[in-house]
């Protein structure tokens, strides 16, 4: 498997503060086409932090519906291509004939979540309900897990550019986080780990630093999370979307301030859960 390069970069500048110029440098974040393949046909190219490609790769399978578990990539590697990288997967005979019969193909830069869709129907899927997930989490849950996701976010710390996502449980905190310069490409790594690792999206809030779209909501939903709270607002679509897939969907969340905008049910305001 090939080694990926550093996820930053230092940049000389002139910081202006206050009036007092300084010369020195920044660290920034890296930012490189990344190809998404199957069975030797790329699927998708998208411009991403070259970390935890691994995760990038198994989550966007899952939330395109390419797989249905991570079990269903045979053999993943990771190959340096010109001036980037391509994760080459191979998956299972039944998964691979599907993805040949879709003949989609896809291709798309940071920010854009839909490059390549074929019709409005597969922009606007059908998705699964979330109406059997009963977590619930307290108001003051969802205001520690944005915070602790801003505490994990070492790669914004460090460049100031960066999206994240977190998959927090009440009673537990933030069990685990991906950063990237893409919002959907975040969420996909933390998906795709999730699903490496073992972890039940039902038992916990996808948290996101960015706004909703209607593609966020969609991602969450197939990965089976009930909740997902983000620091920004969502679309109407995306309000929409959560509201038929029963998925409860908190933005603005800001300090102890949020708003709910789908299936209220989910947020209690009694007690906070004991996050060790």
């Amino acid at each position: 498997m090939t080694e990926t390069r550093s996820s930053t970069a230092k940049a000389s500048r002139i910081a202006v503060r206050a009036g007092i110029v300084t010369p020195g440098a920044r660290a920034l974040p890296e930012e490189v086409p990344v190809a998404l393949s199957f069975g030797g046909t790329t699927q998708a190219v998208m411009m991403a932090t070259p970390s935890d490609l691994e995760d990038f790769g198994i989550g966007f399978a899952l939330t395109e519906a390419v797989i249905g578990a991570a079990e269903d990539v045979a053999s993943l590697d990771i190959v340096e291509a010109d001036q980037g990288y391509d994760v080459q997967m191979q998956l299972v005979d039944d998964r691979q004939s599907a993805l040949s019969a879709r003949r989609r193909k896809m291709a798309g830069p940071v920010g854009c979540g839909l490059c390549g869709i074929e019709s409005i129907e597969e922009a606007l899927r059908s998705l699964p309900g979330r109406d059997e997930v009963r977590l619930e989490m307290s108001a003051v849950d969802v205001a520690e897990s944005v915070r602790s996701l801003s505490m994990h976010q070492k790669l914004r710390a460090e460049t100031g550019a960066v999206h994240a996502a977190g998959f927090y449980q009440p009673g537990k905190g933030m069990v685990c986080v991906r950063e990237d310069v893409g919002r959907h490409n975040a969420l996909d790594k933390l998906i795709g780990a999730m699903a490496r690792s073992g972890l039940r999206a039902s038992g916990g809030a996808m948290v996101i630093t960015s706004r909703v779209s209607v593609d966020m909501v969609q991602k969450a939903v197939i990965a089976g999370t009930g909740l997902l709270i983000a620091v920004s607002a969502p679309t109407a679509l995306a309000v929409r979307t959560a509201e038929a897939a029963g998925l409860t969907l908190v933005g603005l969340a800001r300090g102890a301030d949020f708003e709910i905008f789908t299936r209220t049910d989910r947020i209690t305001f009694g007690v906070a859960s004991d996050v060790a």
